[in-house]
């Protein structure tokens, strides 16, 4: 989607705000001992709440009304009998559609006690996505978040996991451009343009770089067992700092 009118713009930030305040009271209520069933059915009370839709049910029929995925488990993770353990390094993905327009956000997040390791990701991570963002700018190519991610992957010590990237989104869950890497690709000449709506969303992980789907279907796991972490919004890109809307208080636009 690339916004075109105020209308298009305050519509993204509307159902961003419901997609942030329900990934809010999801991490409000991660605790040892529930299940990732009744962690998915927090969130479904407030999209409905809201009035808002699951995008995952309503584009792909997804099992699920959010996807939380659980330590090697990179993404697509289906909610279920699964009881969240202490230590658990848990990603919280939610993403929904109101009034026409998607919106699609994420993070991870450690269950106490926290290891040093865990923590390390975690903050890479973060770091990782903060980067990209700073570099993602009408008339820049995409290959810029990639080497901005590139470079706190080498400083932290972490991998790239380089068969999941960001996408386009704002009129559906998934739109072009479908895949924008974390990682420099010299082929790719792709420029970024002003109103364009995308997600970033860097995976790190603690020694792999690619990922197996489960037999379930859905599930993206490492292939080696490694620990994984995410931090994802969706964005407006200008030409200064790209805008946010999956945030509770969205700044003014530049």
């Amino acid at each position: 989607m690339v916004v075109s009118s105020e209308k298009d713009l305050a519509g993204l930030r509307r159902v961003g705000r419901v997609c942030a305040l329900t990934l809010r009271t999801m991490a409000a209520h991660l605790e040892p001992g529930m299940t990732t069933a009744e962690l998915d059915q927090i969130g479904a009370r407030v999209l409905q709440d809201h009035g808002a839709r699951s995008a995952p049910i309503l584009a792909y029929q997804f099992p699920g009304w959010t996807c939380i995925s659980i330590n090697d488990e990179a993404a697509h993770g289906i909610p279920g009998p699964r009881a969240i353990q202490p230590g658990d390094l848990v990603n919280i993905d939610v993403s929904a559609e109101l009034e026409g327009y998607w919106a699609d956000m994420g993070a991870s997040f450690v269950v106490p006690p926290a290891g040093p390791r865990q923590l390390r990701l975690l903050e890479a991570a973060q770091r990782a996505h903060a980067a990209a963002a700073a570099e993602a700018r009408a008339g820049r190519r995409f290959s810029a978040i990639g080497r901005a991610v590139e470079a706190v992957a080498r400083q932290t010590g972490f991998r790239i996991l380089r068969d999941l990237g960001s996408h386009g989104v704002g009129r559906h869950i998934h739109e072009e451009p479908h895949f924008i890497p974390a990682y420099v690709d010299g082929n790719d000449q792709r420029r970024f343009s002003e109103g364009m709506v995308i997600t970033i969303e860097p995976f790190l992980s603690t020694r792999a770089s690619r990922t197996r789907t489960s037999p379930d279907g859905w599930t993206l796991r490492t292939v080696d067992g490694s620990l994984v972490a995410q931090f994802e919004h969706t964005y407006v890109i200008t030409r200064g700092a790209p805008i946010p809307v999956t945030v509770l208080d969205p700044p003014e636009r530049a």
